[in-house]
């Protein structure tokens, strides 16, 4: 009498190659999600320089953007941060009363430590680095990238 079924090695054999599979697989699909996040950033910070000039040619300055409503917050969804500052005032948002209005800086920080801190001013710098501490509103600092 034959039984049916699998044996013991067969089922551990499946397992195994299951294992490979996933540990192919989970990496290879968490960076492409990373890819996705970091470009709707670079999406999003290009669509905010566009209104910061339109902005511009409308008052002739910066100055009073409501940067408020154009800022985006992370979420569960998107991990990025994205503020919008006058780097010739010390930093301040372009709605403060210290600001001068002559230029603008937007910087996206992000949640996850092995995504990209993107940097893009009105002077051209337009950098990444995934050192956050080595970005500021001028640069990225060493180890940077453009995109």
């Amino acid at each position: 009498m034959q039984s049916r079924g699998f044996t013991l090695i067969e089922l551990m054999i499946v397992v195994v190659i299951v294992a490979i599979i996933a540990a192919i697989a989970i990496p290879s699909y968490q960076e492409y999600i990373r890819r996705t996040h970091m470009s709707e950033a670079m999406q999003e910070i290009q669509r905010l320089s566009v209104l910061l000039e339109r902005y511009k040619a409308r008052n002739f300055n910066y100055l009073n953007f409501p940067t408020a409503s154009s800022t985006v917050a992370a979420n569960s969804t998107f991990p990025y941060t994205i503020t919008i500052v006058d780097p010739l005032a010390n930093n301040v948002s372009l709605s403060d009363a210290n600001a001068l209005g002559r230029t603008w800086a937007i910087q996206a920080t992000t949640t996850d430590p092995k995504n990209f801190t993107l940097l893009l001013t009105s002077t051209g710098v337009r950098c990444k680095n995934t050192t956050a501490a080595n970005v500021t509103y001028s640069g990225c600092g060493t180890g940077s990238e453009s995109w």
